[in-house]
């Protein structure tokens, strides 16, 4: 299965909307001509840019084969943005091209103005997500947890910010072994760590421990589907939670809030790809 910077693009998947991408790049973007054979990126280089092609093709290598090309209407590169990772592939101007570029800082200025972009990727990553957990889960691939996949994804700044966001809603004392949400159940929330520890698991194995900072419920909240996991505490723990209506003002009032949780989907969905039994 292949991991980041889509060469599996978020255009290849229904949820894709060509005109909220073209609004999001259009707002702040830098409008770029490209000649024929030109580089966009290099495989393994770091870079944070992000692209929207209106005009062209672009081809898309790793190792030195061909994996795809990106056509009109189409974006690419966007994994960088929000990951921070190197690229995962090389882009080359098929055609003469014409782009809209965004770096990271006016990626999180952009979807302020178009949380409706950001939530778009959001679920096309929950998507894939959610498909790589069942193809895991059928091929007996889902290993149990090492312990030590834990990972912080709002800092104590950010953090402070959603109690604030959020003081309307005491924050939920789970004492030690208590079922905080169960695999297959409607998600009426997300869940952030204030302190403690909790177990994630699917289908009875641990796949992530979730301490503070760290988030956990969000994947049924975005696309409002079943619970892909079951959460326990495996300490006693404080949470806060955050309703679908205070995650839809969080995405359009904090742009960083929401570049968290993509970072988030992605390393997620990058250790899941990269586990076999």
């Amino acid at each position: 299965m292949e991991d980041l910077d889509f060469t599996r693009r978020p255009s290849k998947s229904p949820i894709y909307d060509p005109a909220v991408a073209r609004i999001c790049f259009e707002s702040l973007g830098k409008v770029e001509t490209v000649a024929r054979g030109e580089v966009f990126f290099t495989e393994n280089q770091n870079s944070d840019r992000m692209y929207l092609l209106e005009e062209g093709e672009v081809a898309l290598t790793r190792g030195g084969k061909a994996i795809d090309v990106v056509k009109g209407g189409e974006i690419f590169g966007e994994m960088a943005a929000i990951s921070r990772l190197p690229r995962s592939a090389t882009a080359a101007a098929r055609t003469a091209c014409r782009v809209v570029s965004l770096d990271a800082k006016q990626f999180q200025r952009a979807i302020q103005k178009m949380p409706e972009f950001a939530l778009m990727l959001m679920n096309i990553l929950i998507n894939r997500l959610r498909l790589t957990l069942t193809m895991l889960a059928m091929s007996k691939s889902l290993e149990a947890s090492d312990g030590a996949r834990t990972r912080r994804v709002f800092d104590d700044k950010l953090l402070q910010g959603l109690l604030v966001a959020t003081q309307h809603r005491l924050p939920l004392h789970c004492p030690l072994n208590k079922v905080i949400m169960k695999e297959g159940e409607p998600g009426v929330f997300m869940y952030v760590v204030l302190s403690g520890r909790v177990a994630i698991s699917i289908k009875s194995r641990i796949v992530e421990w979730v301490g503070p900072g760290g988030v956990f419920g969000e994947m049924a909240l975005v696309d409002q589907s079943p619970r892909a996991a079951t959460a326990i505490a495996e300490t006693d723990c404080d949470l806060l939670s955050i309703n679908r209506g205070d995650f839809l003002t969080m995405v359009k009032t904090n742009p960083v809030f929401v570049v968290s949780l993509l970072k988030a989907a992605a390393d997620r969905l990058r250790d899941m790809t990269s586990r076999r039994a």
